[in-house]
């Protein structure tokens, strides 16, 4: 292929990427259980992964609240920040460039990892599915429905975890607003029965996603700030489209022109909701006439889909996440047309180095 779409560089603001290759956010399991912690295997797993035109770390907390899977890292401690510090310097010293995904995982978390109190959500809804524990899959819980007080704690969680990020040497954050987590959950009205100003109408369900870009904005540039997003996710964690759904998110989209982001990252569905009542199939095409700034599409893409995606215009650059598990030089294999590795699906979330830092790039495999 000849100048591949996917490899040519585009601008984010002042932020240059060399290709279109983004490394999607991806949890691992790797950091250390104590404190939540990046480690030096994560060091290495990243630097790795340099020759993406964008690495989006995976999900971590922004407070001890919102923790809800084991061995996830946090933005929340001075030790998390001292181990992020670790892997933004070897990417930078590997020519990359790495966000940081801001996470809370609201009533996806189990009492197990708060000492026996309740997770957090808009209303008291159990998703009725399960939880990643230290000790396995357990039920989830109903959760602890959020008083006004403890959504402007949050808020400003999100924003001390960006003050964070940005001492950790960060390009910048995204804010995960998706997959049935935290504010996800505040914005569809099957999780969020709501009746005061965070529940209700579309405008109050929404309010949370922009309290917390308004608040990041006062600690660094807006610019500097993603968000992901999910419009048809349906069956997972407890989430189910409904007539409220997609109008939602197109008035979140066409709010989000409002704001200068460095990008808008929008997953398509994750399986098949042609048949769903109320679901949008195709988000890129859905979405890319309504939102104005740099667009990021994910899930499921291929090399040649990806290259596609950019070259109809219904994106600007393509998110890719398990190609990057079993190939660390992503962009340089499509560069090369070479032959993607398989990853091992059974080392996806297991401790140490195996089936994390141990797949070769074309050189190492060529030599």
């Amino acid at each position: 292929m000849e100048k591949q779409a996917l490899l040519q560089p585009i601008k984010l603001h002042d932020l240059e990427l060399k290709n279109r290759v983004i490394m999607a956010p991806m949890t691992r399991s790797r950091a250390n259980n104590e404190g939540n912690v990046p480690n030096d295997l994560m060091v290495t797993y990243y630097a790795q992964r340099a020759g993406a035109g964008l690495i989006i770390s995976e999900g971590s907390q922004i407070s001890k609240q919102a923790v809800g899977y084991i061995s996830t890292p946090g933005i929340y401690s001075a030790e998390q920040v001292e181990g992020w510090k670790k892997v933004t310097e070897a990417v930078h010293d590997e020519g990359g460039k790495i966000f940081i995904q801001l996470w809370h995982v609201g009533r996806m978390s189990h009492p197990d990892f708060h000492n026996g109190e309740l997770p957090v959500a808009p209303s008291a809804i159990n998703p009725n599915d399960k939880s990643y524990t230290p000790e396995g899959f357990k039920d989830t819980v109903t959760p602890h429905e959020l008083t006004i007080p403890e959504i402007k704690q949050i808020v400003q969680d999100f924003k001390n975890a960006a003050k964070n990020a940005m001492e950790a040497g960060f390009d910048g954050v995204e804010v995960h607003s998706s997959n049935g987590y935290l504010l996800h959950q505040f914005f569809n009205s099957t999780s969020n029965t709501r009746t005061d100003a965070y529940g209700g109408s579309i405008e109050n369900r929404a309010r949370i996603l922009f309290e917390v870009l308004d608040a990041i904005k006062e600690v660094m540039p807006i610019e500097k700030v993603g968000a992901r997003l999910n419009p048809s996710l349906n069956g997972i964690f407890g989430m189910t489209l409904n007539e409220d759904t997609i109008p939602t998110f197109d008035y979140i989209v066409e709010k989000l022109n409002e704001y200068n982001l460095a990008y808008l990252h929008l997953s398509e569905p994750f399986n098949d909701v042609s048949s769903v009542p109320h679901a949008e199939p195709h988000i890129a095409k859905r979405y890319r006439p309504m939102y104005k700034g740099n667009l990021i599409i994910n899930a499921g893409f291929t090399q040649e889909s990806g290259n596609k995606v950019i070259e109809d215009g219904d994106a600007d650059m393509v998110a890719f996440g398990v190609p990057f598990i079993a190939n660390p030089d992503l962009a340089e294999r499509f560069a090369q047309n070479a032959k993607l590795q398989e990853p091992q699906k059974d080392t996806f979330y297991t401790p140490g180095a195996e089936g994390y830092i141990d797949y070769p790039s074309l050189a190492e495999a060529e030599a």
